[in-house]
């Protein structure tokens, strides 16, 4: 092959990859998996890929590649891909303005007034180490210094690991956030998952709980809902004793973690739910779920198409026509209620794998009937999983999720008579 063509193949390769990060070409049926895949790092590394994309062709024009007419086109197609990358950078920026919009819409314009941090490190917590891509592949050993400690009889299945500084006092008595993982419900751990913003709180003195819970197909619905109550109830009974505080736990989560994270914090008196430890509470003092998916039933046609089906083959082990009970009440949708506690919530306009509808309506519903805030951010140009990696919008994200959580934290030290560190 001439270095022409193979720069033509490679450029022309490049501005679809680059065209599908920002604009991915299907939400809701059967490409919609590829073109997740395909523009995820692209659409959450776009300066990194125009770097690799700028080096490439640089050596291939150095073999000759920028000749004729088919190296005219791959150059045009270059900058397509340039143009396009660089603009994904920006639309990543603003989530920013999204995420400051959204919180101060729910909590009052001078809400960051009241945010609280934990009193160990205190306000004057370090800034200033960022994520960064490979920075994150190193900071389980940073925090992690409590790994795969059981908390149920599932054996690696139960398994969950405490995040915290190295200085944290025994007697803390810090905020603590249990991360539920996703995977679609049949696959994913603990290790690997919303590590940007596990380590921004843990950084400021926060105590992080990531766990592992029962997978499909071997697990069938509610096995995976149990555990992440078994989970919480762990965490309520012994904290104490890793520096936090069983009176505030909050919880998050991404994808199938985002559906369990946000049904706990509706349901911390399912009964069904909690067996074996039924009267133990396991409410939480507020949710921050990332592109959940909220419907199981999908009555409103916003989700993906193959999401019901998919559930039921895997998952429930029965259709929805079959068990339409056991869909709807598996759905956060249907168990929005005035008691839930605060909520934030983050979706990207271009999730490839939980339309960005479903969680509009999510949002809707649950601020229908609140009495808590429920704050709502839908990020530009986001794809799903888009917290996986230290980038640009990971970290705003993160830095959003502690002002959130640090308001609710406030109130709660007001509430109970506590002082707090501004």
């Amino acid at each position: 092959m001439r270095a022409a063509d193979l720069v033509l193949g490679l450029n022309a390769a490049a501005a679809l990859n680059a065209v599908n990060a920002r604009r991915p070409l299907d939400r809701r049926h059967r490409a919609s998996i590829p073109a997740f895949l395909a523009g995820w790092a692209t659409s959450e590394l776009p300066l990194q890929t125009l770097g690799v994309h700028a080096a490439a062709n640089v050596a291939a024009f150095a073999a000759g590649g920028n000749r004729g007419l088919r190296g005219a086109v791959g150059l045009g197609l270059s900058a397509v891909t340039a143009g396009e990358l660089l603009a994904t950078h920006r639309s990543a920026r603003r989530a920013a303005d999204v995420y400051e919009r959204a919180l101060a819409a729910a909590l009052g314009a001078g809400y960051r007034d009241a945010v609280v941090q934990p009193e160990h490190p205190g306000p004057a917590a370090a800034d200033a180490h960022a994520p960064g891509l490979v920075r994150m592949t190193r900071i389980r050993r940073r925090f992690a210094h409590h790994a795969d400690i059981a908390y149920g009889p599932a054996g690696h299945a139960n398994l969950l690991d405490v995040w915290a500084r190295d200085d944290l006092p025994a007697d803390a008595n810090a905020p603590v956030l249990v991360q539920v993982p996703g995977g679609a419900w049949v696959t994913g751990n603990k290790q690997a998952q919303a590590y940007p913003l596990m380590s921004h709180l843990a950084e400021r003195g926060w105590v992080c709980v990531a766990v592992n819970y029962r997978l499909s197909p071997r697990a069938t619905w509610p096995d995976q809902i149990v555990d992440v109550k078994r989970a919480l109830a762990w965490v309520k009974r012994t904290i104490r004793e890793y520096g936090g505080d069983p009176g505030f736990v909050a919880i998050t989560g991404g994808s199938a973690g985002g559906h369990l994270s946000s049904l706990a914090a509706l349901t911390p008196h399912e009964r069904a739910w909690q067996p074996g430890f039924e009267d133990v509470d396991t409410s939480v003092a507020a949710a921050v779920p990332f592109y959940g998916a909220y419907d199981w039933v999908d009555a409103e046609d916003v989700g993906h198409r193959g999401l019901p089906g998919f559930v039921g083959r895997h998952v429930v082990k029965a259709s929805p026509r079959a068990e339409p009970e056991t869909f709807r009440r598996a759905s956060p949708l249907y168990r929005v209620h005035a008691g839930a506690p605060p909520f934030l919530l983050s979706h990207g306009t271009n999730d490839s794998v939980i339309p960005v509808e479903q969680g509009r309506l999510f949002a809707q519903r649950l601020r229908a009937v609140s009495r808590q805030p429920v704050a709502y951010a839908e990020l530009p140009g986001a794809q799903h999983a888009f917290d996986f990696f230290g980038s640009t919008r990971a970290n705003l994200a993160a830095e959003a999720v502690a002002r959130f959580l640090g308001w609710v934290y406030g109130r709660h030290l007001a509430a109970a008579g506590r002082v707090g560190s501004p």
